[in-house]
């Protein structure tokens, strides 16, 4: 009789390195993820749930020798909190290491570099604080870091000109400080570059220019100083070159030549003065130009009718005259704003597609042809100036930013703001006592932009809960005009309330900070500022009161981002300014006229939007008769100036 004898072969699963298993087990104790992890479970074991690329927490091992090394580990916002552990640096074969959006505290430890097969390191958006490592400068596999949204401070360290195989740094809204060591132009691999929001100080780096695969360059809200240097024009790979709020010496768009790449172009406040060349023009893939708040004059170029894929055009506040082209208005485009420039003439032809919204408050572009009945006397009152000013009733306006109508205990009624505006439209109330002018797109929101939010949570410091549960927000420039008021002197009341960013010490969704700036007149009045820093919280109320005197009629109240504030936090695009409410009522006995000083805001402004179902709304207010003839002082005024925040 035989014997059938089977022998089954099977492939032992290999166990993970024993420090290694150690080391994790302690790191999740640590960080309390044991719910999301199972201790009693080899991390390494074979299709274990929390080894996909679509697990969080992650960790992802490679079992290829002897034992399994852990080479990738992701706990991706879930609010882990403290110092970085020591046990992190026994995973020496990480290759990829991903913390962000947590509420990691102290140091980035300098034993990072004991990782030496670190390929990808994130630890942006988290409550990191003292001076980048220049040991990080040994991770010389490193492809990208991020250290993003962090209370850091100091010099980036020259050490990391050794990162020669780096390929993305972020490092916006870090707070680091200092110069931009010259050294890291060795990053010769490097194509995404963050780097909004920081306290570099000295000239925009000239090297800049020698990095030639860069994608990406992004630098607001610094203190650089210009000019933009001309080597940049070497860099024909870019497709996103965000630089803003320049100080220093005047830039020119001269080192534009071969950027036919571009899609996102946004030089905003950069002290850029000359003509806009034509090249710009034939960048057909360009979808975004922003060249606002800059001393660009001569004429707007023929060449911008040529575009087939620019959907938003921003060349407000400069000194463009003469006509608009006339087609410049392409099916593709969806906003175009021109306002605050010495132009005339007559409107572009298909001004009237659907989807299209345009700004030129400001100019002297010829809409009579446009206007309706109402709004034309408006128009006519403004341009005859003294029978304006005859005619002047009000004495105050009350603005329920974003929002319905409210009435305050006190019987202050605060009009309906809840109109939509765009990327670059003008409303004016139905009581033509105020108008409200937005520029600026949110270009990288995947949902869409928001010029208004909303909130249902209670407003605490105030008996006017519901007026704080609405504002409206704007990605770059958002400006009130009172009209038709007696001259005198104003005080102004600006409401407001932090109801976008969350409050929460706990989580990373309270690491985010808005910053902005406010001008009354022209004048500033806030520098940097911050609501919920002042208000001491989130979702609570905070106003600030202003005198303003008020000599042609006009009250200009204008809120203004200057790059600084983190830009994603709790969510992509949350940040520019944001006001909840405005009142603005005359001083008893004050006659505004009087003051020698105040006297040069006079002038007019005239202003028209497209909505996206062709709406027309004219508004008409007062621009600076000194536009002509002192356009440097405004600038300065503008750009430089250095005020104290007013508590």
């Amino acid at each position: 009789m035989g014997v059938l004898c089977m022998i089954q072969v099977v492939s032992a699963q290999k166990a993970t390195d024993a420090n290694e298993e150690a080391a994790l087990k302690k790191i999740i104790e640590y960080w309390k993820l044991g719910s999301s992890l199972n201790l009693t479970v080899d991390p390494c074991a074979q299709n274990a749930p929390w080894a996909s690329d679509t697990a969080n927490p992650q960790v992802a091992c490679d079992c290829s020798g002897n034992v399994c090394h852990i080479t990738h580990l992701k706990i991706y916002a879930l609010d882990i909190s403290g110092p970085i552990p020591s046990e992190l640096f026994e995973l020496k074969e990480l290759v990829d290491l991903n913390l962000a959006q947590n509420v990691l505290s102290g140091p980035i430890p300098a034993q990072f570099q004991q990782l030496s097969n670190m390929q990808y390191l994130s630890l942006g958006i988290n409550n990191l604080t003292g001076q980048v490592p220049p040991e990080l400068g040994n991770m010389t596999k490193l492809l990208s870091l991020s250290f993003s949204s962090n209370n850091l401070d100091g010099p980036l360290p020259v050490e990391l000109e050794k990162l020669t195989a780096l390929e993305q740094l972020y490092i916006d809204s870090s707070g680091v400080s200092g110069q931009i060591p010259q050294d890291l132009a060795n990053l010769k691999s490097l194509w995404k570059l963050w780097a909004s929001d920081n306290l570099f100080t000295g000239q925009l780096p000239e090297f800049f220019g020698t990095l030639t695969e860069l994608v990406d360059l992004r630098f607001e809200g610094t203190s650089l100083e210009g000019p933009i240097p001309d080597s940049f024009g070497a860099l024909t790979k870019l497709e996103n070159l965000i630089i803003g709020d320049l100080n220093g010496e005047d830039s020119s768009l001269d080192f534009l030549r071969n950027q036919t790449s571009l899609s996102v172009l946004s030089l905003r406040s950069c002290q850029l003065s000359g003509q806009i060349p034509d090249i710009i023009g034939t960048f057909s893939k360009l979808k975004y130009l922003d060249l606002s708040f800059n001393k660009l004059e001569g004429p707007i170029p023929d060449s911008f009718q040529g575009f087939t894929a620019l959907q938003y055009i921003f060349l407000g506040n400069n000194n463009l005259n003469g006509a608009i082209p006339a087609n410049i208005v392409s099916q593709s485009l969806n906003a175009l704003d021109v306002s605050f420039n010495p132009l005339s003439g007559n409107l572009p032809v298909n001004v009237d597609k659907s989807e299209f919204s345009m700004n030129f408050i400001g100019t002297s572009i010829n809409a009579n042809t446009l206007v309706d009945r109402k709004a034309g006397e408006m128009l006519r009152c403004l341009d005859g100036g003294t029978k304006c000013a005859n005619n002047a009733k009000s004495t105050s306006f009350s603005i329920n930013c974003g929002g319905t109508e409210q009435t305050s205990a006190a019987g202050v009624k605060y009009d309906d703001d809840s109109e939509q505006l765009t990327a670059s439209s003008v409303y004016m109330s139905s009581n033509r006592q105020w108008g409200v002018g937005d520029s600026g797109y949110f270009i990288f929101n995947p949902n869409g932009p928001q010029y208004t939010v909303t909130t249902e949570s209670q407003i605490t410091g105030t008996l006017e809960s519901e007026l704080y549960k609405t504002a409206r927000v704007s990605s770059s420039s958002l400006r009130y005009f009172g009209l038709g008021l007696k001259n005198g002197k104003y005080s102004v009341e600006l409401h407001f309330a932090e109801i976008k960013m969350e409050d929460d010490s706990q989580s990373w969704k309270g690491l985010g900070r808005r910053v902005f700036d406010v001008y009354i007149q022209g004048e500033p009045v806030l520098r940097d500022f911050d609501i919920r820093e002042q208000a001491g919280g989130s979702n609570r109320a905070l106003v600030q009161t202003f005198d303003a005197n008020v000599t042609n009629t006009v009250l200009d109240i204008h809120f203004r981002w200057a790059g600084k504030g983190t830009c994603c936090i709790p969510s992509q695009s949350t940040y520019g300014p944001l006001v909840s409410a405005i009142r603005a009522y005359q001083v008893a006995g004050v006659d505004g006229s009087s003051s020698g000083h105040d006297k040069k805001w006079v002038g007019k402004i005239v202003g028209i939007a497209f909505g996206g179902a062709a709406a027309l709304v004219i508004v008409s207010s007062a621009f600076y008769l000194w536009w002509a003839r002192n356009r440097s002082t405004r600038h300065m005024l503008i750009h430089t100036g250095s005020p104290k925040r007013v508590k």
